[in-house]
This record gives structure tokens, C-alpha cells and sequence, in this order.
């Protein structure tokens, strides 16, 4: 469920001084409605230029999402926004990050965006993966979902992962380059689940399994992976969203992702419907 929205004039005095004694006064703020997992996200034009806003309150439940931002971010800076500050105020924790003028990503069959988008994956790919605590583990992080625990060890890897390539993580600049924004569950993992992330959010936008795997089969991290591989990555991931599904029968985004992912997952053993 979507975190209801704080504008700019009902966060607190204190809080907008906080904020203003890093980007200068500010001017005028947008709420930016894109994006559902943050209360406070909103675009600042202040008298040192655009800042984008994003805070959740420090007893939220998703409050590790902030950290992991921050802390990643001095190492996505060739992909993504740069951060340029972090601030905790009032029971509210804060990031704030270089404005890129652009707009989300368009996954649809015949899109000029996705070029860019493929291009900016294996841009990522280049990036050292930290180690770091805040970064997931794919043998923690899908240790439920797979049949066996040996599979695990296929997933495994040193590359760094964004591992949510939902179009409105992605921006298009004007120059039609492509920004990863929302490292919510940065993860060092094999290189090719990235991939495996994108195809799947390429079939939800209306692509078959088969065209959706044609833009990224010729990326170093898919062409050298082992197809077994890539099977239990997207058996487990149908599972996970399967779970998402069971537990918000009312979100019907969820359940749609559930029916794309197991739709790929079945069209990798021969058993999916042949169209849409």
C-alpha cells in the first residue's frame, strides 16, 4: 500500500530548517506522487539549485530502505543520482539527491528507451560490488523460494545487483540516457539476475517471454550464464511474488506481477501459452 504523502508545508518548522541549512532557502516545493514506499518525497527548488526529497519516519518498518540508499550511493554515481545528503530530524529520516530532469522509462514493444535502459544495466554491471552489510545476499534473500539449497550457489556472485527495474526506477534524461534511481535492495549477486529482473518487468509491459529475453541475450552477464541458472532464478522469483500476491489479494499490481513472473517461469519449461 502506498505511504501517504507530506507536503513541503506540513513537515515540521524544524525539519524544513534542517533541510534548508543544506540546499539554501527554498523557493518552491513539489510533492512528486511517483513511487510508493517513501512519506516524504518532494522536489525542491532552492537558492542552490534542485534537490529531490525523499524521508521516511525512523519507527517505519521500511526505515533500512534509507540506509541502504546511503550507503550505496557513493558507488552508483556512473548510473544513478548522486546523493548529497543524509540527515536524520524530528523522527524523520532524510535523503537528499541531485535532481535529473527526466521521465520514467517506457517498456513497451517498439520503445526507443530500451536501448538505454539495456546500455545503463551493463553500465551497472562494470560497478565493484561493496561489501557491505547493508547489501543483500541472494543465498538469505531467496533461500525459501528455491527447491533445493544447493541451487543457491548459482545465484551467488561479486556483481552488484539494483534487482527492481520497475519503469518508474528508471529515468530518461533528454538526451535519452537512462538513470537508476531506488536502490531499495541493492544485492551482490550473479550478474545475470539483473537481466532476469528486466525481462520480466518487459513482460508486464507487454512483451512475450521470448522478445523480452531477446533484449538481453547478447549482455555479456546472460550470454555467459547457464540456462539451469537462470531457470531457478526465475522459479524462485514466481514464488516470491506469489507470496506478495497471497498477502495482498487486494493490490492487484502484485497479482499481476505474480501471473507475469510464473508466465516466464512456465515459458522456460515449454508450458506457457503461446500468446497473451
Amino acid at each position: 500500500m502506498a505511504l501517504a504523502r507530506v507536503d513541503w508545508q506540513d513537515v515540521s518548522p524544524h525539519v524544513r530548517e534542517v533541510i534548508e541549512s543544506r540546499t539554501g532557502p527554498v523557493r518552491s516545493a513539489r510533492t512528486v506522487s511517483a513511487g510508493k514506499h517513501s512519506a516524504v518525497a518532494l522536489l525542491l527548488d532552492s537558492s542552490g539549485g534542485r534537490v529531490f526529497v525523499k524521508g521516511l519516519r525512523t519507527d517505519h518498518v521500511g526505515i533500512m530502505t534509507q540506509a541502504r540508499e546511503a550507503v550505496i550511493a557513493p558507488f552508483v554515481g556512473a548510473v544513478s543520482p548522486r546523493l548529497l545528503w543524509w540527515v536524520e530530524a524530528d523522527g524523520w529520516d532524510l535523503l537528499g539527491f541531485e535532481w535529473i530532469e527526466g521521465r520514467h522509462a517506457d517498456y513497451r514493444p517498439g520503445s526507443p528507451d530500451l536501448p538505454a535502459v539495456v546500455e545503463m544495466m551493463q553500465r551497472l554491471g562494470t560497478i565493484t560490488c561493496p561489501d557491505l552489510p547493508e547489501v543483500k545476499r541472494p543465498e538469505k534473500r531467496w533461500r525459501k523460494y528455491v527447491d533445493d539449497p544447493a541451487e543457491l550457489e548459482m545465484l551467488t556472485g561479486s556483481t552488484l545487483l539494483h534487482t527492481d527495474y520497475n519503469p518508474a526506477n528508471v529515468l530518461i534524461d533528454s538526451s535519452g540516457t537512462a538513470h537508476l534511481i531506488d536502490w531499495a535492495w541493492p544485492t551482490r549477486g550473479a550478474a545475470f539476475i539483473d537481466p532476469c529482473v528486466l525481462v520480466y518487468r518487459l513482460i508486464a509491459d507487454g512483451h512475450t517471454p521470448a522478445t523480452a529475453e531477446a533484449w538481453v541475450r547478447d549482455t555479456p552477464a546472460w550470454a555467459t550464464a547457464l540456462a539451469e541458472a537462470i531457470d531457478v532464478f526465475a522459479r524462485a522469483n514466481a514464488r516470491v511474488w506469489d507470496e506478495l500476491a497471497a498477502e495482498a489479494p487486494e493490490d492487484r499490481w502484485k497479482r499481476k506481477m505474480s501471473e507475469v513472473t510464473r508466465e516466464w517461469a512456465e515459458s522456460r519449461r515449454g508450458t506457457a501459452r503461446t500468446s497473451r
